[in-house]
């Protein structure tokens, strides 16, 4: 079966990795070199990095439906299998393979369709979740439904763990799912749209905390966000990241926000919606990241009755 693969980022680059083991896959897509850091050197994606140590040929296109559709269709391919790739596909595109293209979506679908189903199923404080592949079609993860893998979410899974272990569960799948398509066996179930909810592209901006949300959500944000964009308040004009943090059981009085211990006894420990967080490891602007009782020895930009916001 000839197989073109198409993603971007480390999920893909495993999704691949797997799934090359096993199906050999005859060309990679990904998007065009983007530049990174200061000196903004053009730098490959982990995919495009992934496939030519594989020795797979690798096409980049800023838009595949527009620039490569000519090339796509060229390569004739039995199958396109799509992870985590972030462009919109046309009509003619969709029609050239003869199994169609399917996606690798890493949430248990119809729940959380969109960019970011890994954070937004931590932020809804799900006990599981999974990968489903599915057909694509032009409305974003609403295509019926080949097969369905389930993780659990830990306690201490942070993204970048549960991002780790959905990639090796995302290879897993697909190699099935590549299986009951060449041997015939797959059946394809429609979802049911009325249950489907919606998760929007994680930017800088939604990694600041509002104090004003109970204090389990507010630890679910926290480890949703890490590593990046990473969870963060202001303190004194002063960029803080939050790595860690507990939810307390208190009735003190004060506004969402403020500082209500601040010692060596308690820890540096925040009023929220129904109670405080302990705000366990943390990292102010110009400083290194250490634990909330370390960084109070001679450190007094967070004291008692200051406002993070």
């Amino acid at each position: 079966m000839k197989i073109i693969f198409m993603g971007t980022p480390d999920f893909s680059a495993e999704v691949f990795k797997k799934l090359n083991s096993v199906y050999p896959v005859s060309a990679v897509v990904t998007g065009v070199d983007k530049p990174v850091g200061r000196k903004m050197v053009l730098t490959p994606c982990p995919l495009k990095i992934e496939a030519q140590n594989a020795g797979v040929p690798v096409l980049q296109y800023e838009k595949v439906s527009r620039q490569g559709i000519e090339d796509i269709e060229a390569l004739e391919p039995d199958l396109v299998i799509t992870a985590a790739f972030g462009q919109i596909l046309s009509d003619r595109f969709l029609a050239i393979p003869k199994y169609g293209v399917i996606n690798v979506h890493a949430s248990l679908l119809p729940k959380h369709r969109g960019a970011s189903p890994i954070q937004s199923a931590m932020l809804a404080g799900d006990k599981t979740t999974g990968i489903t592949i599915m057909k694509t079609v032009k409305e974003v993860d609403a295509g019926d439904m080949l097969l369905k893998r389930e993780i659990e979410i830990l306690p201490e899974d942070y993204a970048d763990t549960l991002f780790d272990k959905m990639a090796v569960l995302g290879g897993e799948a697909i190699v099935e799912a590549v299986r009951l398509i060449e041997s015939g066996e797959a059946v394809f179930t429609p979802q049911d749209h009325s249950q489907a909810t919606h998760c929007i592209k994680i930017t800088k901006a939604e990694g600041q905390i509002n104090f004003a949300n109970d204090k389990n959500y507010l630890r679910n944000f926290v480890h949703a966000m890490n590593p990046w964009p990473s969870a963060y308040t202001f303190v004194g004009g002063k960029q803080l990241k939050i790595f860690d943090l507990l939810p307390v059981d208190d009735d003190t009085e004060a506004e969402c926000g403020t500082v209500i211990y601040a010692d060596k006894a308690h820890g540096i420990v925040v009023k929220c919606g129904d109670g405080a967080v302990r705000l366990v490891r943390i990292q102010l602007e110009g400083k290194g990241k250490t634990d909330d009782v370390s960084f109070l020895n001679g450190n007094k930009d967070i004291k008692v009755g200051v406002t993070l916001a």
